[in-house]
């Protein structure tokens, strides 16, 4: 997680440690919270608040001396504020999952419209990152099984695909293809570039070019074996996944769904096993695999997981490559360059998550 930083202020404040923050919109915000507290979320309490910066665009707000209160305030683009929002209100109550993010509280947005913050409740900070015990893991590899075979070729999955992302084939196919045309356009920089970087955008192109040659197999083993599209995290690393040990049983919800979308499981799952130490992922597989056995899903064997998992990998890698070259290409921006040649050696080291 980012670095933290901590302020105590009062509503006067808030909109001036925002600022100072580089964060537009904090002057809807503060009006949103000034109605808040005056509505009484913070009933009681006085209003000195304890402002502290998980990351950029994302804060935690305490409420009152005693602290008794905390929210998460995030800023969103518009399209995934609304995403997000359709998401806890429509999209998860449908699959009788409503508990399974955080609770939208309120929302202000920017008056220009580029902007849209979010109020969330506030989960703490024990995610399975920091808490990784197998009871907490159990139950979160449970509570994604249920999502997925829950929301697999639910009616409301043309609607998020619309709405949200696309995670499937087309993510694949299309990021590869344009991934390897901004890095043509990179023969000839528009900046000044390291002395390495030649050679790695040389390697960095072979490698998606033979990735390309390969995709009617790849395309064809995500067509036959993947199963059903389901609704996706679309970002599920471990920091994103909470377990609640609060009940009799554990409660997994997950948060940061900027990232939702539609497309085979294998997306979330390759995530989280590409997230999780290698001597704990045959495990996660066939807790993975009983708990959709349970729904009536087969999960395919090893050999075909493995593709799909780095299909979907690889697709991850060449969009963060494609936005790299972009940002090279077009902002004449140093650091795009400088991960393409991190993205040339992470690419070398890829493998494909289970052994065989």
């Amino acid at each position: 997680m980012a670095s933290r930083t901590s302020g105590t202020v009062d509503l006067r404040d808030l909109e001036r440690s925002l600022e100072q923050w580089h964060e537009p919109g904090g002057a809807n915000l503060c009006e949103l919270l000034q109605g808040m507290v005056g509505d009484g979320v913070g009933a009681g309490l006085e209003r000195t608040m304890q402002l502290e910066r998980l990351k950029q665009a994302v804060y935690r707000l305490r409420i009152g001396s005693a602290s008794e209160r905390t929210l998460v305030l995030k800023r969103h683009a518009p399209s995934v504020a609304q995403a997000d929002r359709l998401l806890a209100e429509r999209w998860l109550p449908a699959l009788g999952l409503g508990d399974g993010c955080p609770r939208l509280v309120a929302a202000a947005a920017e008056r220009e419209g580029r902007w849209v913050w979010h109020v969330y409740e506030d989960l703490g900070d024990e995610s399975l990152t920091v808490q990784r015990v197998p009871r907490r893991l159990a139950a979160a590899v449970d509570f994604i099984a249920e999502l997925h075979t829950r929301a697999a070729g639910h009616p409301l999955l043309p609607e998020v695909r619309w709405r949200a992302r696309d995670h499937g084939v087309h993510f694949f196919t299309a990021n590869l293809g344009d991934a390897i045309a901004a890095l043509e356009a990179l023969a000839t920089p528009p900046l000044e570039v390291p002395r390495e970087f030649a050679g790695a955008r040389e390697r960095l192109l072979c490698r998606l070019q033979r990735l390309r040659e390969d995709v009617p197999r790849r395309v064809r083993i995500m067509q036959e074996a993947a199963g059903p599209d389901t609704l996706l995290h679309g970002d599920l690393w471990p920091k994103n996944v909470f377990v609640s040990m609060a009940d009799t049983s554990p409660r997994a919800r997950l948060i940061d769904w900027d990232h939702v979308g539609a497309g085979p499981f294998s997306y979330d799952l390759s995530t989280f096993l590409y997230q999780s130490p290698a001597e704990e992922r045959p495990w996660i597989v066939q807790r993975y695999r009983d708990a959709v056995d349970r729904a009536g899903w087969c999960l395919p064997g090893t050999e075909e997981l493995n593709v799909l998992c780095h299909t979907a990998e690889s697709a991850r890698y060449a969009h963060c490559i494609l936005f790299d070259a972009i940002a090279a290409l077009h902002d004449g921006a140093a650091w795009g360059i400088a991960e393409l040649i991190d993205y040339e050696r992470w690419f070398e080291a890829l493998r494909p998550p289970l052994p065989e």
